[in-house]
């Protein structure tokens, strides 16, 4: 008995020799970060609240189950998985069945049976349209989990250079690849941030026994898209079983270099590819479009039965959601950067800075910037409705006419056609046979209201982008020129540091060097913490209310004074040497970055100039000329209806069965101005994945300015050549 407890205890202590050696040196423990790592996960995981698209999945499964193919069950699953959602392959099936069912059926209900039980026509265009849409989509849905999997992989794969750059600059100092990956997973967002606490999490739940097994298995869900990530991983993990420091840290600073280097050859490859298929989408979604709309008004004038809502279902519903989708491929087929990161995601405290801040009475008040677009964009929106209204009060036509001394603004309810210049509403018979069917409204004045509701939505959605961006983005450029700054400033720290002066001198000795610099102004602030406060080295950088990185949200420099703080307890000279490390990865990093930059610059500047310049001035151009062409159009038909009164009705009539009303200018604008706003928003947010990846904040920034921009433009060139057509068509005249 007694040899087996002490066979027992011998036993244990050398498991728990052996675990200490496995967890370093340094005596730093997981337990309380990753415990809260791990509640956080299973409370953001395992109840698995639903969101609507696992809801409508659930729910059409219930209703109409409808199972796929075997042979794609597997990559379904799999994108499922990646993306953490709670459905199941039948589900995302039947929910590709039921969502376009649901869409004919209610098209069939309100386009069709509603009106005919109510004694009207009902209108088949769009009974048939819903058919098409929805059998068109039955794809889409089906493809929905893989099309969320691959946005799940660029977001993540954009993250990479950083999660490898933290868990190297991590494994320096302290050689555990468990604290490493849980440092890393402190200083990313999701999704990266998220599927390296599941690793740690997968082990903690004894799913896998080892963090090198629970690793693995997570690389290879990476293996078909990012070789360069796992092999840099590959590489970390085999510095563990290095015998020398020297070889260790070789083999460190090469996994970084290998991420680094094949991130820039994989975005040279995708640059010289996109060529051809940004041409495709520019000649299909933007120039034949455009220019389509050129002659459309004469084509339209010989087809009766086409109406302003069938423009609008090709060119506010059809043709965006055909650029978004060619949009949405080139953007799956980039390459992972090292692209920017929502500030607000991984600091809730900054969220108040995409609100309004403005002070009454020496109080700052936070406003929704969606109320105040909301706000302008009613008030253009009911001003553009105008002559729509003015009409449905049944009030006479109003405009400029010739009287008896000169020209006069006016009702023109008594006034001869003849003797009219300009009309404000110019509401036109379909069917002269048939009184009462009026078409329109085609007057210069409604066509010059119209163009505030292209201009309400353009206005309200670029400035609610643009409120809600600009002081975050300014906090981040800050953020960012503290980090290039940062490298040069680490390297003066670690050389006062490795000359023996400890950290809380060496933040003051180096604020004196920099003062000039926002580097300078966050160690100012670290040696007055120190020095006034009495506050440690630790306490000066990460205290929450008085830390120097509550003023300069950063987390890359957050994660460099970590390692400051850790490495400091091994010793000054491995603090300075960590430091010196720190600043040299920094450096590269920002080199890659700015080769990047120059590789998109070119592709996609042609893009850019098509958002702001090139879209609104041809849609312009095409509104002026349509005002025009429909004006004459009108003009003639009155003079021919005239002159087929006068003989009879037989030359004239005859002519006149040519010619129908065609579309009125102002519908035919709107469709024009929404389709050039909804060109300027999918164009943007194409052009900023392209150069950023999934940058949120630079792509709300964008928006804000290309939405503004390029509204405000179509609506001024609109505007000069409607007035300037219109003056032209009014000279003409038919004797």
């Amino acid at each position: 008995m007694t040899d087996k407890i002490g066979f027992e205890e011998v036993s244990k202590i050398f498991k728990q020799r052996l675990e200490n050696e496995i967890r370093g040196d340094s005596g730093e423990k997981l337990s309380e970060t990753e415990t809260r790592d791990y509640e956080q996960f299973k409370k953001q995981y395992l109840p698995k609240h639903l969101s609507v698209y696992e809801k409508i999945c659930k729910f059409s499964e219930e209703t109409l189950p409808f199972k796929p193919d075997p042979k794609k069950e597997p990559e379904i699953k799999e994108a499922i998985n990646i993306t953490h959602l709670n459905i199941t392959p039948t589900g995302v099936y039947s929910a590709s069945l039921l969502i376009p069912l649901t869409l004919i059926l209610t098209s069939m209900i309100v386009f069709f049976m509603v009106p005919v039980l109510m004694g009207s026509e009902g209108n088949l265009f769009f009974v048939i349209f819903s058919l098409l849409i929805g059998l068109i989509i039955m794809v889409p849905l089906q493809q929905l989990p893989q099309t969320l999997a691959n946005r799940w992989r660029l977001k993540a794969s954009n993250q990479m250079v950083l999660a490898v750059f933290y868990v190297v600059t991590y494994m320096r100092h302290t050689s555990n690849l468990e604290l490493a990956i849980n440092f890393a997973s402190e200083h990313l967002t999701a999704p990266m941030s998220l599927d390296l606490r599941k690793i740690i999490w997968d082990v903690e739940t004894e799913k896998y026994d080892s963090i090198k097994e629970s690793l693995d298995e997570y690389l290879n869900t990476w293996r078909k898209w990012n070789l360069e990530f796992i092999e840099s991983m590959n590489l970390i993990q085999s510095s563990l079983y290095e015998t020398s420091n020297i070889r260790r840290l070789e083999t460190l600073d090469k996994s970084l270099e290998v991420i680094l280097n094949e991130t820039y050859n994989k975005m040279l490859h995708y640059a010289h590819e996109l060529k051809g298929p940004l041409t495709t989408l520019n000649m299909l979604g933007v120039i034949l479009p455009i220019l389509t709309l050129v002659i459309l008004p004469l084509v339209v004038s010989f087809m009766d039965g086409f109406r302003w809502y069938h423009l609008l279902a090709m060119y506010n519903i059809l043709l965006p959601a055909m650029v978004y989708y060619l949009g949405q491929k080139i953007l799956s087929t980039r390459p992972g950067g090292s692209g920017n990161e929502d500030i607000t995601e991984k600091n809730p405290r900054l969220k108040k800075y995409k609100q309004v801040q403005v002070k009454i009475f020496d109080q700052e008040v936070n406003l929704n910037p969606a109320a105040i677009a909301v706000i302008i964009f009613i008030i253009l929106f009911v001003i553009g409705l105008t002559p729509v209204i003015w009409h449905a009060l049944g009030k006479s036509d109003v405009g400029i006419y010739d009287g008896p001394r000169g020209k006069v603004f006016g009702s023109l309810a008594f006034v001869e056609d003849d003797q009219v210049k300009t009309r404000f509403l110019d509401y036109r018979e379909r069917d002269p046979e048939v009184p009462g069917d009026l078409v329109g409204p085609f007057g210069l004045g409604a066509m010059l209201f119209g163009l505030l509701i292209p201009l309400s939505f353009g206005l309200a959605l670029g400035i609610y982008y643009k409120l809600r961006s600009t002081n975050v983005l300014k906090l981040r450029e800050q953020s960012k020129t503290l980090e290039l700054e940062f490298a040069a400033a680490l390297f003066q720290l670690g050389n006062r540091i490795g000359d023996g002066l400890p950290a809380e001198i060496a933040f003051g000795k180096v604020s004196q060097l920099m003062q000039d610099t926002v580097s300078g102004k966050f160690f100012s602030l670290v040696h007055a913490n120190i020095t006034r406060l009495g506050m440690s080295v630790e306490q000066a950088i990460f205290d929450k209310q008085k830390g120097a990185l509550k003023y300069f949200p950063s987390d890359i420099i957050e994660s460099s004074m970590k390692v400051l703080v850790e490495s400091s307890k091994k010793g000054p000279l491995v603090a300075s040497q960590a430091l010196t490390n720190v600043a040299d990865y920094i450096q590269r990093m920002h080199s890659v970055d700015e080769r990047l930059k120059d590789l998109m610059g070119d592709v996609i500047g042609s893009m850019k100039s098509q958002v702001k310049f090139l879209t609104p001035v041809i849609s312009g151009v095409v509104v002026g000329i349509t005002s025009m062409i429909t004006n004459i159009i009108g003009t003639l038909t009155k003079k021919m209806n005239a002159i087929g009164n006068s003989s009879s009705g037989v030359q004239g009539s005859s002519v006149l069965a040519m010619f129908g009303v065609g579309i009125p200018s102002y519908q035919f604008q709107i469709v024009v101005g929404i389709y050039v706003m909804q060109l300027a928003y999918i164009l943007t947010i194409i052009a900023n994945g392209i150069e950023n990846g999934p940058d949120k904040i630079g792509e709300e920034a964008l928006l804000g300015t290309n939405m503004i921009k390029s509204v405000g433009l179509y609506v001024v060139i609109s505007l000069i050549l409607v007035i300037v057509f219109n003056m032209v068509a009014s000279n003409i005249r038919v004797h």
